[in-house]
């Protein structure tokens, strides 16, 4: 996010890589303030490892929190803002220039000149999530994939972005009724905490305290897609962990991340990701 911090250290970049429309930095920042300056270009800081507590403002709008892995910032073109966190962190910075938005909207059909996107603090999205881990993931490897696999993970991020956050400028704004954040929170732990179980909408409507038909469309208020989706998503983002971080059987990977067997998590890594379990074992190879 072009942060103007002395203490911040770019650990890994993809600036030496020759990506056109997307740049990608890992980097870590000491405690501190950090001023983000405004920009011609969308960014996302995607917060790596434990939590810390953060203060931010950003289009006059204050936000205190729990700053937790996975957790996502997005601060659109034009608009600047700071960070304050309690102590050390690690985030990766992806900039987005608006033309890859733009063929994103094209490819979803949208006229482009409609799109704006929001500002959003500390937003869960698995789909954004599992790519921003994609992309730091190539910008770690020692020998780059082929710039067609930079483009399309550049894609991919651009039209969920699209998808997600895309608001055209002639709606007129509504309110939905959504989780509290205290219900995001646990939900989402919970998940993580027992992926690799049976996950019920009982269950989980229990843990919200809340009724099986109110949790369902809350939830997708809350995480932009049905409980059934966001709870496959996690599972392939755990399968393509334990495929990267594990010496471990692809079917051991299956049970380990709640599939009911091998053949039934290629599937779902192949819809979501876009991938096999063959092919990123391979690529991290």
């Amino acid at each position: 996010m072009d942060q103007r911090n002395s203490a911040a250290t770019t650990l890994h970049s993809s600036r030496s890589r020759g990506w056109k429309s997307l740049e990608a930095d890992f980097i870590h920042i000491q405690a501190g303030r950090t001023h983000v300056p405004g920009s011609q270009t969308h960014r996302l800081g995607i917060h790596f490892g434990r939590a810390v507590n953060a203060h931010c403002q950003c289009d006059g709008r204050h936000h205190h929190r729990q700053q937790a892995h996975g957790d996502i910032d997005l601060v659109p073109a034009g608009l600047d803002g700071w960070w304050e966190d309690d102590r050390d962190c690690t985030i990766l910075r992806l900039t987005i220039r608006p033309e890859l938005l733009r063929a994103a909207a094209h490819e979803l059909g949208r006229d482009p000149e409609t799109i704006a996107l929001a500002p959003k603090f500390q937003l869960r999205d698995p789909r954004l999530e599992s790519i921003a881990w994609a992309i730091k993931a190539e910008i770690e490897a020692p020998v780059p994939s082929d710039s067609t696999y930079a483009e399309t993970l550049g894609m991919a991020l651009a039209i969920r972005l699209v998808e997600s956050n895309g608001q055209t400028r002639t709606e007129t704004a509504t309110t939905r009724a959504t989780l509290s954040s205290r219900q995001q929170r646990i939900l989402a732990e919970f998940i993580e905490e027992h992926i690799d179980q049976s996950l019920s909408l009982a269950d989980l409507a229990a843990v919200a305290g809340l009724s099986v038909s109110h949790l369902k469309p809350l939830f997708r208020a809350s995480f932009g897609m049905p409980v059934h989706h966001y709870v496959l998503t996690r599972r392939v983002e755990r399968a393509r962990s334990l495929i990267l971080a594990a010496d471990m059987p692809l079917a051991q990977v299956a049970l380990e991340s709640g599939f009911a067997h091998q053949s039934h998590m290629a599937h779902w890594m192949r819809r979501i990701l876009g991938l096999t379990p063959g092919m990123i074992s391979r690529m991290h190879s």
